[in-house]
């Protein structure tokens, strides 16, 4: 659902978009609001129309990239902003703006806008919607256009904008020059945050085309500045009411998967059912007596030919990190069931084998209840790798990515950001569960880019209104960098960077590529292709864009780094060497097998 079912079209002579129902699987687009022999509406007038349906509609903060076809709406904005009803921020790359407002979405838990002018401008918030439609993800694109008489003309940045995010937006709306925009961004927000109960929340595109006058007339002015009230979204566990499992359910050995943005109701279903809870950091359910740490190397112990095999696999969220988990969802012999209460947008309905079920009563008669010694199987287990990956860890030399992963996780509070590629991998191998979630955690997992990773995390900071970590790679932090980026006078978040810089990407090593790279013909080209090496100042660039820096180079600097509270902007730079990477991951894999195996006997 979500990325497969969209908005849909209508023309000037449509039935109203609110109450017309989609097309499951269509990709369609509104041209809004323009009554027969109504007025024209000023640019400015129209755009005040717009801004008060999206306050009205929930939309808290709207960011704002500069341009000339924009200003109507950057003058509504202002004023809004002024009588303290919306929060504003600015930045110059549309490609920021764009992936800070996901992260404002994300953590407030509404919708968040960004405005762009016409042209390339509206081409570059499109990774962040391809983010917002997979996440499912309430993004309100607001696109300024040309009036419809200097389209194709060759006029200054004109081109098709209304069909440029195709189906990765749930509902899409030109209105004129001239129209009213309300009914258009009505329906658009309805569309946003999943209010029509067969697709998941999502991107929206609301494409506003200006005319001249851009300005306001001689004479008008902003409102007195009025204060407007602060608001923290709750960071409090969920309180669920789950009956412990029933003594009438079948004994069976099965696990709980949770995959990312499983959320609470994983741990608990896991709890009540005496099964092993096996999640993942950014499934916020990695806490609790039921979670076993380092899972993914645990897995080949219990397969199809082990003393107690894995039966059954109860999934929550989605599942995007390890292949051990791929290929335990892939085998025929483990039926598999995903909890699926609402709609979802990162998969299309009859393209996965797990069975969706709506009920948790249902899953618990799927799951039915642990066997008397299948948890503390999983749980000693669990003990003997963790103390296995820890031995390896602190033997050093120095700081890696895993020991850097388990001291971010283990430090983490307030609101926890994790990019992709290594840094999510190594909390996910080496970082201990809790008795409680510590801290909110975020990541970019529905297409699981490196692109605006620092935007994101700061968009989450000003959102959460709480101290914020950011936990990235070197290659992910320079391919954002100009999300450090503020203009003067914008609100600063409270956001500690860190950056795990090996100058270059790591990743690969850990792929078949690194294999490619220990057979010796294909090396350099390895190292040139997918190595990526480089040699940035990391500090000069954080003087540049003037954020506080240190760097650190061993678990203890990096922890005594991680102790200190968060005000403001940092980055922690912690240097280390990829070149021994592919080493360490099969030493561990070893050190973690054999201390499994005299576990369970094996």
């Amino acid at each position: 659902m979500g990325g497969w079912q969209t908005g849909w079209v209508t023309s000037l002579n449509d039935p109203d978009p609110a109450t017309s129902t989609p097309a499951p699987g269509a990709s369609t687009f509104h041209h809004a609001d323009s009554s027969e022999g109504a007025p024209a509406l000023t640019s400015l007038a129209a755009a005040r129309i717009a801004v008060e349906a999206l306050v009205d509609g929930g939309v808290e903060y709207v960011v704002v990239s500069p341009g000339s076809r924009s200003a109507p709406m950057a003058y509504a904005l202002a004023e809004a902003s002024a009588a303290g009803r919306v929060e504003l921020l600015v930045r110059i790359d549309e490609r920021s703006a764009g992936f800070t407002a996901l992260g404002l979405a994300l953590s407030t838990g509404s919708p968040a806008a960004v405005l762009t002018t016409s042209g390339t401008a509206v081409g570059n918030l499109m990774p962040a919607v391809m983010e917002a439609n997979h996440a499912a993800v309430p993004l309100v694109v607001l696109s300024a256009d040309r009036p419809e008489e200097l389209l194709g003309t060759g006029a200054n940045q004109t081109t098709i904008q209304l069909d440029l995010f195709g189906e990765h937006v749930r509902f899409a709306a030109d209105v004129p020059a001239g129209a009213s925009p309300l009914r258009a961004v009505e329906t658009a927000l309805s569309a946003a945050t999943g209010a029509f109960s067969d697709v998941a929340p999502g991107p929206v595109q609301l494409n506003l085309a200006f005319r001249d006058p851009l300005v306001p007339a001689p004479g008008e002015g902003l409102p007195p500045v009025a204060g407007r009230q602060k608001f923290r979204i709750g960071t409090e566990p969920l309180t669920m009411e789950l009956a412990p499992a029933a003594a009438s359910l079948e004994e069976r050995r099965t696990v709980v998967l949770a995959g990312h943005d499983a959320g609470p109701v994983a741990e608990a279903f896991a709890r009540a059912h005496g099964l092993p809870l096996l999640a993942e950091p950014s499934s916020n359910a990695r806490f609790g007596p039921n979670a076993v740490g380092p899972y993914r190397l645990l897995l080949p112990h219990f397969g199809a030919d082990a003393a107690q095999p894995i039966e059954r696999v109860v999934l929550f969220g989605r599942p995007t990190l390890s292949r051990p988990v791929a290929s335990l969802l892939a085998r025929a012999d483990v039926p598999s069931a995903l909890y699926q209460p609402v709609p979802v947008a990162w998969y299309e309905p009859g393209r996965r084998t797990e069975l969706p079920l709506e009920s948790l009563a249902d899953l618990a008669e799927f799951a039915g209840r642990g066997p008397s010694d299948w948890l503390d199987t999983w749980l000693l287990a669990g003990s003997a790798a963790q103390h296995a990956v820890d031995g390896i860890l602190a033997a050093g030399p120095g700081a890696t990515g895993p020991s850097v992963g388990a001291l971010v996780w283990g430090n983490a509070r307030g609101q926890l950001v994790l990019g992709s590629s290594n840094g999510i991998r190594d909390v996910d191998l080496a970082g201990l569960p809790g008795a409680g979630p510590a801290a909110t955690v975020y990541a970019n997992r529905g297409l699981a880019g490196i692109d605006g990773t620092i935007s994101t995390a700061t968009g989450i900071a000003l959102g959460g209104r709480q101290e914020t970590t950011l936990l990235l790679g070197d290659v992910t932090f320079l391919h954002d960098v100009g999300g450090l980026l503020l203009g003067a006078g914008e609100a600063m978040p409270d956001l500690r960077i860190v950056v795990l810089n090996d100058a270059g990407g790591a990743i690969f090593d850990l792929l078949e590529h690194g294999a490619v790279r220990e057979a010796g013909s294909y090396a350099d080209a390895v190292e040139r292709l997918f190595g990526t090496p480089h040699s940035v100042d990391i500090a000069a660039l954080a003087a540049a864009y003037g954020v506080g820096h240190c760097s650190v180079s061993t678990t203890a600097g990096l922890a005594e780094a991680l102790a200190a509270p968060v005000a403001g902007r940092s980055i922690v730079e912690v240097r280390t060497d990829r070149a021994g990477l592919r080493d360490l991951h099969a030493r561990i894999k070893a050190a973690v097998s054999v201390a499994v195996s005299g576990v369970l006997g094996a």
